[in-house]
């Protein structure tokens, strides 16, 4: 077991592509509810995954993701507004343990001041306010957006709004793989992101509402690994 107790910074991994596809693109994929289990190895453990999308009324919808084990547990959740291929973050919540050490923040976007804040567990040059622009999304959303906009052969570039600063993220499509999902064989596109000693590795595929698997890796060691077993 690992001597540290300080609670994790890590976000679930953010996804963004490069290029965008010379195809044409086709039509996005419409929001629908999902559960998606997974199998995890969370701070060198197994772990238990789950990613949630509800419905909450008024064209709003809940995107969750909680991973725990033994050691740690980590819980995420955006609330959004959609308006067509425009979601716009308006709350989310980040909490993590590790031991007895833990961590809570909370993000407000008020996208009629036009600004994100943040309260909690965040020290103070990390509170905000950040001016927001046009499609700006949260690390949890894009996640989500990610999906969403490969299946469309949309260009796959976001600019993060999150833990109280700013990231323009860009992912490299990677080749193909064959991974199993559910007992079944599936071919799977690998998406790559790397950033200083940090790397995060997805895969999606064609016709799934939730990447299939997340990898991030620091100094060539994995933090998260998430590999589903079933949506429903």
């Amino acid at each position: 077991m690992p001597s540290h107790t300080t609670a994790p910074r890590a976000r679930l991994p953010v996804l963004a592509a490069g290029a965008a596809l010379a195809l044409a693109t086709a039509p996005a994929l419409a929001l629908e509810a999902f559960n998606a289990d997974y199998q995890a190895s969370y701070m060198g453990m197994k772990a238990t995954g789950t990613m949630t999308l509800a419905p909450e009324g008024a064209g709003r919808w809940r995107y969750s993701l909680d991973i725990s084990n033994a050691l740690a547990s980590l819980s995420q959740s955006t609330v959004f507004e959609a308006q067509g291929d425009q979601w716009r973050p308006l709350t989310s919540r980040d909490r993590s343990k590790v031991l007895v050490k833990s961590s809570d923040k909370t993000a407000r976007y008020d996208w009629g001041k036009g600004v994100a804040q943040w309260s909690g567990d965040v020290k103070s040059d990390r509170a905000g306010p950040i001016k927001l622009q046009a499609g700006d999304m949260d690390a949890l959303l894009i996640n989500l957006a990610l999906v969403r906009d490969w299946q469309a052969g949309k260009p796959l570039k976001y600019r993060m709004v999150d833990d109280g600063r700013v990231k323009q993220l860009n992912y490299r499509e990677a080749g193909t793989e064959q991974i199993s999902i559910g007992g079944q064989s599936r071919e799977a596109t690998r998406l790559v992101h790397d950033e200083g000693d940090k790397q995060t590795l997805v895969w999606v595929v064609e016709g799934m509402p939730v990447p299939a698997r997340i990898q991030q890796r620091k100094d060539g060691e994995d933090a998260i690994n998430l590999t589903v077993v079933s949506v429903n």
